[in-house]
């Protein structure tokens, strides 16, 4: 999660301390005649929650129980879901009022989310194979305890699958992400991650990875362009000039309207149900061709107040990139440069090579243009491409990067599949 850029959760409760808590939500509920005791179980009465199905839209009447599994002939109602469990042998089991046994599977979500948010809260997070009957019952539950509870979202994210298979342990299709950033960047995975609504299915594919990956490496390549660029700008002389003039020199008009444009997209994007699948197109890819662009130009010769208003236009820009990066957790604490090494040294390890065995065949390709065999310098070349390595002439010096695979990317070309449509987001 640390590598993913996720922030720790300010608790992580456990059931098994929280067990007190439950006890007590669970008497609540009895005492409030929406549950009732039976040899040592307690079960949740359904038809006292008159708004049973708000969540999910499925009618009590259609909730078709023991299709599946025998129905408890215990029960009142088939619907009726278990809020303590009897101790069987062998399980772990807790003493009670009913006697020993174990929570139920909703109630320990409705008793630790009252113990530290309160029985009101803002944001509900899950699968969204969990809205019915999870969801729905925490509802029903956390309701008959206190009449007040509430949550205002509902979000339920949609699953990672494997050749639009659901990834679970028994159909045994699943990647770790552990196994997954051991050939790529943890960026380039939380890339690919946000690169659909989160409401919806994420269809795993190498292919994508790789776009991700290139795509990760285009970003932080720029920044460190910009920061390589600006350098010189502040240090000496340089720099107590653009000090002195930086407030009276405007931006140039693009970079204005690259911000202004960024910043409105970011906002509307992100206030229309966290839709982050389009924020890294568009008005972001604009404003890194414009910093691009600013840096060619900087290298020409300028009159100052056009240098000073370039430069000050770079760091704006750069500086808005930088926020919606922070933003959605694709900015690590470590530099641009060390970033850039470390999904360098990712594709080296996707590709079976070493920085040694590029570099030399870097050198056989300038001995091959040399003495002018180009079929074998175009292969040596191609080869490397075809492993995720690009070569490129700068200059009179030849260096890599990373690259989508060349047969990774003619797939890519060949079968472009649209983002599924996000479902409807559920309310309270």
């Amino acid at each position: 999660m640390t590598d993913l850029q996720c922030l720790i959760p300010t608790h992580q409760p456990r059931v098994t301390d929280h067990v007190e808590q439950i006890k007590d939500m669970i008497t609540q509920i009895i005492e409030k005649d929406c549950a009732y005791a039976v040899e040592g179980d307690v079960f949740f009465a359904v038809n006292k929650s008159p708004n049973y199905g708000q969540l999910s839209g499925q009618r009590l009447e259609n909730n078709r129980a023991g299709e599946r599994v025998a129905v408890d002939s215990r029960k009142r109602n088939p619907a009726d879901f278990a809020l303590w469990k009897a101790a069987k042998p062998g399980e772990p089991s807790w003493e009670s009022p009913w006697g020993p046994g174990r929570p139920g599977w909703h109630i320990e979500c409705s008793a630790m989310s009252a113990q530290y948010l309160t029985f009101k809260f803002d944001i509900h997070g899950g699968g969204i194979d969990l809205i019915f009957p999870h969801h729905e019952n925490e509802i029903a539950q956390s309701c008959a305890a206190c009449e007040e509870s509430s949550v205002s979202y509902w979000m339920h994210n949609g699953h990672v699958t494997n050749n639009n298979e659901k990834m679970s342990k028994s159909l045994g299709n699943f990647f770790t992400i552990r196994q997954i950033t051991e050939r790529y960047h943890p960026l380039a995975l939380r890339h690919f991650l946000i690169s659909a609504h989160y409401r919806s299915p994420l269809n795993y594919s190498v292919s994508q990875l790789e776009s991700s990956s290139d795509a990760v490496f285009y970003i932080y390549q720029t920044l460190q362009d910009c920061e390589d660029a600006l350098l010189p700008f502040q240090e000496g002389s340089l720099k107590e000039g653009a000090g002195q003039n930086a407030n009276l020199v405007a931006i140039t008009a693009d970079a204005q309207k690259c911000i202004s444009r960024l910043h409105e997209d970011f906002e509307t994007k992100m206030s229309d149900d966290l839709n982050t699948w389009p924020l890294l197109t568009g008005a972001f890819q604009e404003a890194l061709k414009v910093v691009n662009g600013s840096l060619g130009m900087l290298k020409k010769k300028q009159q100052k107040k056009q240098q000073f208003s370039l430069i000050r236009s770079v760091t704006e820009v750069k500086k808005e990139v930088t926020e919606v990066l922070r933003i959605l957790g694709l900015f690590p604490p470590c530099t641009c440069a060390e970033v850039l090494q470390q999904l360098k040294g990712k594709a080296l390890k996707r590709a079976g090579l070493t920085e040694d065995d590029v570099m030399s065949l870097i050198e056989d390709r300038a001995v091959a243009r040399k003495s002018q065999d180009f079929k074998k310098s175009d292969q040596i070349r191609t080869d490397l491409s075809a492993r995720g390595i690009a070569l490129m002439d700068v200059g009179k010096e030849t260096v890599w990067r990373p690259c989508v695979p060349v047969e990774n990317e003619e797939k890519a070309k060949t079968v472009v599949e649209e983002p599924t449509p996000p479902p409807q987001a559920a309310s309270s």
